[in-house]
């Protein structure tokens, strides 16, 4: 008997996980999603409380998007890498290829609200020297 209630605490931990990184992809996809179709004010929706009344409307979010981070703006392809925690906060990295097919490394900060997942930051990192 103990043995299924420890595959079952196994499975549920594992179940919480999934989710949780379905929570984290789901928003960055889908702010991302937006942001293609156009709809800033639906991205802004994926952003922290903190940014949102940082920046106060979507028209500001949308502004600031495109002018620091234009491949997040207009993303070609997007791939979820490695999530870590770094000083209490949950980070993940994504590579975004953008419109012209240049690749770019971001770290997004991610935090849980009553809403769901919310990106809280975004850095852009430099990317690795491949020259050898």
């Amino acid at each position: 008997m103990k043995m299924k209630f420890t595959l079952a605490a196994l499975c549920l931990a594992a179940f919480g996980t999934m989710a949780q990184t379905d929570g984290i992809s789901g928003t960055i996809e889908a702010q991302m999603q937006a942001f293609r179709e156009g709809d800033v004010a639906e991205a802004f929706t994926y952003a922290s409380p903190n940014l949102r009344a940082l920046f106060g409307s979507p028209e500001v979010f949308g502004g600031m998007v495109q002018r620091g981070y234009p491949m997040v703006r207009q993303p070609g392809k997007v791939e979820l890498l490695e999530r870590r925690n770094v000083a209490g906060g949950l980070w993940q990295r994504v590579r975004v290829t953008d419109a012209a097919g240049r690749g770019h490394l971001l770290d997004y900060q991610m935090v849980e609200t009553p809403e769901g997942w919310r990106i809280n930051a975004v850095q852009v990192l430099p990317e690795p020297d491949l020259s050898a």
